[in-house]
Formats: structure tokens, sequence, C-alpha cells
């Protein structure tokens, strides 16, 4: 009789689980990997530029 109690309950945790994990990503918007959007990124910034020598005198070097 312990046996079927416990595979009971099992069944009753995965009949709750199942639909608040659904209606938990229902609510946060799906979360798909397919639905983020990208950055999008300058290349033209990626690199750093050669100090000047205003600059070094700036940050005083």
């Amino acid at each position: 009789m312990k046996r079927i109690e416990q595979i009971a309950v099992i069944f009753i945790a995965a009949a709750l689980a199942i639909p608040s994990y659904w209606f938990f990503w229902n609510l946060a918007g799906g979360g798909g990997y397919n639905k983020r959007i990208k950055p999008i990124t300058n290349q033209d910034q990626n690199y750093s530029k050669p100090l000047t020598k205003e600059t070094k005198d700036l940050l005083g070097l």
C-alpha cells in the first residue's frame, strides 16, 4: 500500500509541476533561443586607439 501512495504522490507532483512550468514560461515570454535579438556591434570600435601626446598629458603618463 505504501508503494501505491508513493507512485500517486509522484503523479500528483508531476500534474502540478507541468502546468505551472508551462504557465511560468508563457508569462516570461517564452525565453526561446530563436527569439533573442543579437546586439549590433560596430566593428570599427573593437580596437584600441594609440595614445597621443595630448592624451598622455591628460592621463599623467
